[in-house]
């Protein structure tokens, strides 16, 4: 037997190998739990990894490059140095943390002011395009209200543009919206009646955002500067993309926007000329910052990748344009050749290849989009892509409510392979193809069937009290019903004819005239005939048997329960 006292050494020594036991299965169970639970750990990174993957893979194509424009990776290389420890406020001149920010932003400067062939102090950075535009055109008009009263622009010009004309005329300024050909070129000579002593701007786009035609810029700044008219332009959609030269074209006011080449969102610049020197009114006050032109603590991040996206525009620009010219070839001619009745908008020359218009007729753009799922496209400008209206673009340039509504817009930009080109080819021709039967086959069966409810009207007066006769016939048909489902306006225009001809029908119900009947509505008229028959025959059955309600059939019983 053996005994431990409270005062034996053998206790301690007991315990204290027990204890490092236990620690030991415990630290190896802990050990292999950590490591079970790292395991699992790797195993959900691994399955997020192969999830972002996946959606990365089943993304569709993007081939919408005069909306926006992936962000060149040399120029977030360049940008993340001030979006983490190189933060300081480019306008804090005390410390090292605003010198070094405010270095950063002039060398922007000069980036951009290269790409056009300006001076650095003649660029004032800005949010975008939008706000170049309007800083533009209504800073000029109110600087110079008191000597000249009139503006000039075109119908084509963007919204933002035209949107600040409106401003205008509401503030007294005579605002004229010149029209383009149909070619979408304006008329110099109608431009050179239009510009007047008193017309203090005129703004003309440069390169087109719906239909990517190129306004002849050096002519009209010439004209401009012989008719003493600041010439402003809205470049988004050119700078980065053609040459420039803001010199050689008489160029007074030049917008810019970062991610329309490869920068960064919310940033822009806007280039004013300094001999002759252009003066305006800020359309917002505060600091004072940016030659007191536009007021506001200016982003270092995004004027790092303004900079460095003109800088990479300006090296790429040679191989850019040359592979975007060949893409752009290749996609016109697929479709064109193998799909008729296609209309490529705007001038075919004097165009900027990488935004290709294109109308399908007898097809609903809208319903092309649909159908084309797997690959990113529009069908107009991305401002106002969510109105249902024909664009204003293509109304200016004659095209008719139908064609305005069938065209879709293809952008081409630097990243887009001759892969994805041929892809989109194949899709658009397969599904304007498969639309197009749709609806040939659905224009003959409306026609048909119009024709014979308003036969059917005629004769059996009862239908009137239904106008769905037509759709329960349709949506027997399966390739109608889903030709139905992509076009609903086309539809609702047939609703309103159908509406019509029972209106007609309830005015002259009593009008007894000869009817030539359809198959259709022959077929319509011996099943309704029929029926009727049974239901008498089982009426008469039914009486005939009311002595004796057990000799009424389950058929029969069916019939009247």
């Amino acid at each position: 037997m053996f005994f431990i006292t409270r005062k034996s050494p053998i206790k301690t020594i007991f315990f204290s190998s027990i204890s490092r036991r236990l620690y030991r299965e415990l630290g190896s169970e802990a050990n292999s739990a950590s490591k079970e639970q790292q395991e699992i750990d790797e195993k959900k990174i691994k399955q997020q990894k192969y999830q972002e993957l996946e959606k990365l893979e089943f993304r569709p194509l993007y081939l919408d490059a005069q909306a926006t424009t992936p962000m060149d990776p040399r120029v977030l290389d360049q940008m993340l140095p001030y979006m983490t420890h190189l933060y300081g406020n480019p306008h804090s001149r005390t410390h090292a943390f605003g010198w070094e920010s405010e270095k950063a932003i002039e060398t922007a400067r000069e980036k951009v002011a290269k790409l056009i062939n300006a001076d650095p102090k003649e660029v004032v950075f800005t949010s975008g395009a939008t706000e170049s535009n309007n800083i533009a055109v209504k800073g000029v008009a109110r600087f110079y209200k008191e000597k000249k009263k009139h503006v000039v622009t075109t119908q084509t010009e963007h919204k933002c543009v035209l949107d600040s004309m409106r401003v205008l005329e509401s503030e007294g300024f005579k605002v004229t919206y010149l029209p383009v050909k149909k070619n979408g070129l304006i008329d110099l000579k109608e431009l050179d009646s239009v510009l007047t002593p008193d017309t203090s701007l005129c703004s003309v786009m440069m390169v087109n955002n719906e239909i990517g035609v190129r306004q002849p810029i050096k002519e009209i700044g010439k004209l401009c500067r012989s008719k003493k008219v600041f010439f402003h332009t809205d470049a988004a959609q050119s700078v980065g993309k053609i040459p420039i030269d803001v010199n050689e074209m008489n160029i007074d006011l030049l917008s810019i926007s970062g991610h329309k080449i490869y920068g960064p969102k919310g940033v822009g610049a806007l280039y004013i000329r300094r001999r002759p020197r252009v003066r305006l009114d800020p359309i917002q006050t505060g600091g004072g910052q940016e030659r007191n032109i536009r007021s506001g603590t200016v982003p270092t991040p995004l004027v790092v990748g303004l900079g460095a996206a003109c800088q990479v525009s300006q090296q790429e620009l040679a191989n850019d344009e040359k592979r975007i010219a060949q893409l752009s070839k290749r996609l016109i001619d697929g479709i064109t050749k193998r799909c008729t009745n296609v209309i490529l908008n705007g001038d075919p020359e004097s165009r900027y290849p990488g935004c290709v218009n294109l109308s399908f007729a007898y097809i609903e753009g809208e319903s092309l989009l649909m159908a084309l799922k797997d690959i990113a496209l529009s069908s107009g400008s991305a401002c106002t892509s969510a109105s249902l209206e024909p664009s204003y673009v293509l109304r200016a340039i004659g095209a008719d409510d139908d064609l305005a509504h069938s065209s879709i817009r293809f952008g081409i930009g630097r990243f887009t392979t001759e892969a994805e080109v041929d892809y989109t080819i194949e899709k658009t021709v397969e599904h304007v193809k498969r639309l197009r039967e749709m609806r040939t086959k659905m224009s003959d069966a409306i026609c048909q069937l119009m024709d014979d409810i308003e036969g059917l009207c005629k004769r059996c007066y009862h239908l009137q009290k239904s106008n769905n006769d037509m759709y329960d016939y349709i949506k027997e048909d399966q390739q109608l019903q889903e030709y139905i489902d992509e076009n609903e306006k086309i539809i609702e225009k047939y609703h309103q004819k159908i509406n019509e001809i029972f209106q007609l029908i309830k005015d002259n119900n009593n009008q007894q005239g000869e009817i030539h009947w359809s198959p259709i509505a022959i077929d319509y008229k011996k099943k309704e005939e029929e029926e009727k028959r049974l239901c008498d025959e089982k009426k008469k059955k039914l009486i005939e048997h009311s002595t004796n309600p057990e000799q009424v059939t389950s058929d029969d019983k069916g019939v009247y329960l």
